[in-house]
């Protein structure tokens, strides 16, 4: 049976636009998480496989993530920086270009591509047929991380974290601030219009989780919401890119980002992308936003 890790394992990806409208540094968020309370949706009782039904977690609520002392992006400030190891097709490619556009808007944070390296930083008594261990990749992540970063890897092979895996999507070493990702089983063929949408669906999805994690938060337990836990696609396919109001509160405290310039490039780049779900998702919080 395939086991899956989503605690701290998760995919990840990169992409560019311009650079998001940002709240001067150390200015207290205001109250738009409020309005999208009424949008929340309620998770209901988990199936056997679900995450919480595997993984029963308490949550954690604004005030907790607060007192935690967690990792504060608009203190340092800090960057996203992406980087790729090994080599991309051309839609791979267009893949990662896409997911950085979409970090960016996401956190409000200045999101850097990095030039690639090569996979060999994984040796070969550390490879599994066409698999990579993520230890190495991790290691040298730490070793070149800039001070101020969250650094993400990205590969188009697939991963496996240990000899008790089959695989996983990603890992992330959360206190080092660095993780990995692959989207080897995200991208299905052939490549069509529809399965690019589909896997650019989940690469945004379970990078910003990722990337939410290594800013200190916990999965979320209050509504659906994109930072919830999840054992395999199944269970995160079924879930919009889209916060609860109390993570939305979370993120909007510790970047700084502005609601409503935020909202409005998530509605314009769902709807480039032909991602209708998230799309008319969107345009309802930025209308709660707006017109609270």
């Amino acid at each position: 049976m395939i086991k899956f890790i989503a605690w701290s394992f998760a995919v990840i990806v990169l992409a560019g636009c311009d650079r998001p409208e940002r709240k001067i540094q150390g200015a207290p968020a205001d109250d738009s998480y409020k309005p999208l309370a009424r949008l929340d949706v309620a998770l209901g009782k988990p199936a056997p496989e679900d995450w919480l039904a595997v993984h029963p977690e308490p949550g954690q609520t604004f005030e907790q993530y607060v007192a935690s002392k967690p990792v504060r992006a608009s203190s340092e400030p800090y960057e996203i920086y992406l980087q790729p190891v090994g080599v991309f097709t051309p839609e791979q490619t267009g893949l990662c270009l896409h997911t950085k556009d979409y970090l960016q808007i996401f956190y409000g944070l200045n999101v850097v591509l990095l030039p690639a390296i090569d996979d060999t930083v994984v040796p070969d008594s550390a490879r599994r047929s066409e698999q990579l261990l993520t230890g190495p990749i991790l290691d040298h992540l730490e070793k070149t991380r800039p001070r101020n970063g969250l650094v993400m890897a990205i590969t188009a092979k697939d991963l496996y974290p240990g000899s008790n895996f089959n695989f996983v999507f990603g890992q992330a070493r959360l206190t080092k601030r660095v993780g990995v990702s692959s989207f080897y089983r995200y991208l299905e063929r052939p490549i069509d219009s529809l399965s690019y949408r589909r896997c650019l669906e989940r690469l945004i999805k379970t990078s910003s989780h990722e990337i939410g994690h290594m800013l200190s938060c916990q999965h979320c337990t209050h509504a659906v919401c994109v930072m919830n836990g999840s054992n395999g696609l199944w269970e995160s396919d079924s879930r919009p890119n889209r916060l609860c109001s109390v993570c939305f509160r979370k993120f909007q405290w510790n970047t700084g980002f502005v609601a409503v310039s935020r909202q409005q490039q998530l509605v314009a780049y769902f709807q480039k992308h032909g991602m209708n779900r998230d799309y008319l998702l969107a345009k309802e919080d930025l209308a709660a936003i707006e017109k609270p």
